[in-house]
């Protein structure tokens, strides 16, 4: 359903991608700043729930097992390669802010989607389909999320976070 949405509205990715790191930038630097740890690691949760969800739940009906190597770099249009860069930021941009170390949850974010597209290529019985692509916008979702957290941090602390 918000796949089919979102083909028929590709315009509207870009804007969703963005809101979507707007809205936990927020709420990150809300929690951040009046010192609730136990908020962030909620959001952790929260935000990990459907990345687990929409990666590894069965295909349903019909759905193939496969894997692809390839590599494309993300446009305005690209639903699926838009939504990959979104799946993991905002997870990554909270586990960033309550670990306060950015760069390892940047690593930890890489991590989490190779496993992922790992699990999808060796679990055939689920009909997930492997691919690099998802693997790199992933990766470049949690750069993204690192450097929202990096610069949280900096900000709540007025100098430069550790870059653990």
């Amino acid at each position: 359903m918000i796949t089919d949405f979102l083909l028929e509205h590709a315009a509207l990715v870009p804007i969703a991608l963005l809101l979507i790191a707007v809205a936990c930038a927020g709420l990150g630097h809300v929690l951040l700043r009046t010192g609730r740890t136990g908020w962030l690691w909620a959001a952790v949760v929260v935000t990990a729930v459907p990345v687990l969800v929409l990666t590894l739940a069965p295909g349903g009906p019909g759905a193939f097992q496969r894997c692809a190597v390839q590599f494309a770099l993300p446009r305005l249009g690209s639903v699926e390669l838009l939504a990959n860069v979104a799946l993991l930021l905002p997870v990554t941009l909270f586990a960033a802010l309550a670990t306060r170390r950015p760069w390892l949850m940047f690593a930890a974010g890489t991590a989490l989607s190779a496993a992922i597209e790992a699990l999808q290529a060796l679990i055939t019985a689920i009909g997930r389909a492997c691919d690099t692509n998802d693997w790199a916008m992933n990766t470049l979702g949690a750069l993204v999320a690192a450097a929202i957290a990096w610069a949280l941090l900096a900000g709540a602390k007025g100098r430069r976070p550790t870059c653990r």
